[in-house]
């Protein structure tokens, strides 16, 4: 009885240890500049995020937090910096919603990144809007899955390539309605619009900002959007789920991770500074200008998230025969 009392004592005096480091070490923090790995090119829209809420974060803090571009394998070079990086709060990542298929998308992963990585908060959501060529006679979702049906594997779609955003809830929507249509991948969101806009293939999913210029030129014809809440670009263009499918959604979407065995202390101290700079009117509306919503979601919910979106799109990408490159 007193062996298990000492071993209880012992533990309760260890995890007591464990809790004041922390406070401590919270409330030091942050005693240097932060790093925050963005795992693609500067300039790019998820770099350009980053940078924009870094830089009301680091007024917060009083410290500078630098944007260190770490691209390649899909994002995956940056992540696996980070996953294994000291879990004190001064190395981060900024990543996009295909982190949710890094294991898929390229071979060798030597991370995993829902055991390595600790989600902060989710920043921002873009939903995505369905574009299809005029010569398409189809104005809503119903009547594409009826002209499919017709023609199994003929109508085509493009994509900025395999497992990107497009590619992947196209092939939602494949899975959800019964019907075959075809995948073209381009190097590039633009060169897939363009495609559509020429006629080289019929449809495909891109975010407003992308799209918005083509619309009013009659080039295009927009016939649903991929969120669950219709997109303030365009208000006037149905969810998928308004007209079909009641549980469809699919987003990019970006957010703060950090090392797993990152502190409690210092994750709450990050997600606060993140909330305040998503909530700053300067921030807010170079987001907005755009397409993208404010979430500034908490830890536990951007975890539960991503976990669904991990389930969700491993089984998509596997049912649509994606091959790791």
């Amino acid at each position: 009885m007193k062996t298990l009392k000492a071993a209880t004592c012992a533990a309760f005096a260890a995890a007591l240890v464990l809790t004041l480091n922390g406070l401590i070490e919270a409330q030091s923090y942050p005693a240097k500049n932060i790093s925050l790995v963005v795992p693609y090119p500067a300039g790019g829209g998820t770099d350009l995020f980053a940078r924009v809420i870094a830089q009301d974060m680091g007024k917060q803090f009083e410290r500078q937090i630098v944007v260190d571009n770490r691209s390649g394998a899909n994002g995956n070079v940056g992540a696996e910096l980070v996953a294994k990086a000291a879990a004190d709060g001064y190395t981060l990542l900024y990543t996009a919603s295909p982190i949710a298929l890094s294991r898929v998308l390229s071979k060798n992963v030597r991370f995993d990144a829902q055991r390595d990585l600790r989600p902060i908060s989710m920043t921002i959501s873009i939903p995505l809007v369905l574009a299809v060529h005029l010569s398409l006679p189809v104005r809503n979702i119903r009547e594409l899955a009826a002209l499919a049906k017709t023609k199994p594997g003929a109508l085509t779609y493009s994509s900025s390539g395999p497992g990107a955003s497009g590619h992947v809830t196209m092939e939602l929507l494949n899975s959800e309605t019964g019907i075959d249509t075809r995948h073209v991948p381009y190097r590039g969101a633009a060169p897939s619009l363009t495609s559509v806009i020429a006629g080289e293939t019929q449809m495909a999913f891109l975010v407003p900002p992308l799209v918005q210029p083509h619309v009013g030129t009659g080039k295009l014809r927009l016939i649903a959007v991929s969120s669950r809440t219709r997109s303030a670009v365009f208000p006037n263009v149905p969810t998928v789920q308004e007209q079909v499918l009641r549980d469809f959604e699919a987003l990019q979407w970006h957010g703060f991770f950090a090392p797993a065995a990152t502190p409690d202390a210092v994750i709450n101290q990050l997600h606060g500074a993140i909330v305040k700079a998503l909530g700053s009117p300067q921030v807010k509306s170079r987001l907005a200008a755009e397409g993208a919503s404010v979430v500034g979601s908490s830890p536990a919910e951007f975890a539960a998230f991503f976990q669904k979106e991990l389930s969700k799109w491993t089984a998509i990408a596997k049912r649509a025969g994606i091959q790791p490159e």
